[in-house]
């Protein structure tokens, strides 16, 4: 795993690439460059839950906002499976980003400890969209916590399990 470090950092969090073609790395790698405005080198390995793709992680420090920028920046590649965290830091809510070729991104706020903060707006609308109906609701707070995405991401982080961490460094 890589690590990126920037000067007076606020907050962290880390990116899993899940699965990226071959030829969709050094793009990645590129992309994620601009963003943090430093040289990124990934450590690819084979994802063994998609034949023919790689994975890669980056934990990194820097300002609150920086997931979403790397979220952004990496939800227009194609083919490409990925999530983002960023942990809750002072006046900041923590964040979890996740992207599937099919699903497009999802983003929830997180507390510290991981877990899917659903706020009560969104509950209440999902019980007055269901007026009544309880898989109207079900469907809805199943989007709310994201379950699609994890599921189409689960086999991918667990092919990940045991695979080397490794911090990129930088100052500027």
């Amino acid at each position: 795993m890589a690590e990126y470090i920037a000067q007076g950092t606020g907050t962290q969090g880390v990116l899993h690439i899940h699965s990226a073609p071959a030829a969709l790395c050094p793009h990645i790698e590129w992309a994620v460059s601009s963003v943090v405005d430093s040289r990124v080198e990934f450590a690819w390995t084979p994802q063994p839950a998609a034949p023919g793709t790689h994975r890669a992680e980056l934990t990194w420090r820097g300002s609150p906002g920086l997931g979403a920028k790397l979220a952004s920046t990496l939800r227009g590649l194609a083919h490409l499976r990925f999530e983002v965290t960023e942990d809750p830091s002072p006046g900041h809510d923590g964040s979890r980003w996740s992207h599937t070729p099919d699903l497009g991104i999802f983003h929830a706020t997180i507390d510290t400890h991981g877990n899917i903060m659903v706020s009560e707006d969104r509950i209440r609308y999902a019980y007055e969209l269901g007026a009544g109906d309880p898989t109207v609701m079900y469907q809805e707070l199943s989007l709310a916590l994201g379950e699609a995405w994890d599921e189409e991401l689960e086999p991918f982080r667990h092919a990940a399990e045991g695979a080397p961490v490794r911090w990129l460094s930088s100052v500027g």
